[in-house]
């Protein structure tokens, strides 16, 4: 089922499938969220809980025991219950299940919130432990933007550009998508640009660290934009369907980064997930700022 929240900039729509954003229009009826298509990719949001990306066999181990896991987490493949809904904001609730105790061994109650401020879109994850030991987890989001945004302009026209120069780093990835530990300099153009171009993807997702937090998709011929920044967050990642001339850009904030290649990770000794003892709450929020 979709649900709608709507103000006089933003209309957005939120499948409760994952609680996946469905449509971000802006209030001239411009749809600025990757909308489905087979030839390149059936997602368009999906949120992230409790692991980033690939887990080396989709296993990993907790107190001597081996579980299970997709890539990205469970989130995205459960139903989410709507929990409080006004007209500009939405709340959605997933609690541990059979389903989720099965690969995730832990009591929780996970929530994401969306809700209108003028022309952003804020989302905020918050996981409550409800267990009686340190949880450890991760969190993040994978939004597809529409590129080209702007009549008349192609994929090629525009770039992703940081708000301040950095000297980010780009996680070094296996073929198969999984940490190789060869993390090298992404030199970035003028200090801060990414120009777009579709083999930028050949080699999958370009995942950044040590970038600035807030980056904007724009063209200098079109009009339109979309600005993501995500202040929490320790990386960014880029992407879309490889090898393909996709017409979008996914902006992904992500709070850990996945297994390293052939080792099945203690989840209690990656370094980089976040966690919350027993009885506590995390939260965090990151925003969609639409032009």
């Amino acid at each position: 089922m979709n649900y709608t929240i709507k103000n006089e900039y933003l209309q957005v729509g939120i499948s409760d499938r994952g609680a996946e954003l469905a449509s971000i229009k802006s209030a001239d009826g411009t749809e600025y969220l990757w909308q489905p298509d087979p030839a390149f990719w059936t997602g368009q949001a999906p949120n992230i809980f409790p692991y980033v990306a690939r887990l080396t066999n989709e296993t990993y181990t907790l107190e001597g025991q081996e579980y299970h896991m997709k890539i990205h987490g469970l989130v995205k493949y459960q139903t989410l219950q709507p929990e409080d809904v006004h007209e500009d904001r939405i709340t959605f609730r997933l609690d541990a299940n059979d389903e989720t105790r099965a690969q995730y061994p832990y009591e929780f109650t996970y929530r994401i919130t969306y809700a209108l401020e003028g022309n952003r879109l804020v989302t905020t994850n918050s996981v409550e432990n409800r267990d009686t030991k340190r949880m450890y987890f991760a969190v993040g989001g994978h939004p597809g933007f529409r590129v080209p945004m702007d009549e008349g302009l192609s994929f090629e026209d525009y770039v992703l550009e940081f708000s301040a120069d950095a000297k980010p780093y780009r996680v070094g990835f296996t073929d198969r998508c999984f940490l190789d530990g060869q993390d090298a300099l992404y030199p970035l153009e003028e200090g801060r640009k990414i120009p777009l171009h579709h083999d930028l993807f050949d080699h999958d997702a370009i995942v950044l660290k040590h970038a600035d937090r807030t980056v904007t998709i724009r063209s200098e011929k079109g009009s339109r934009s979309v600005t993501v920044s995500y202040p929490d967050f320790m990386y960014i990642g880029f992407w879309h369907m490889p090898k393909k001339e996709a017409p979008y850009v996914c902006v992904e904030p992500w709070s850990s980064l996945p297994s390293r290649d052939g080792i099945v990770e203690n989840l209690a000794q990656q370094a980089d997930l976040l966690h919350a003892d027993a009885g506590k709450t995390w939260s965090t929020s990151w925003t969609i700022e639409i032009r």
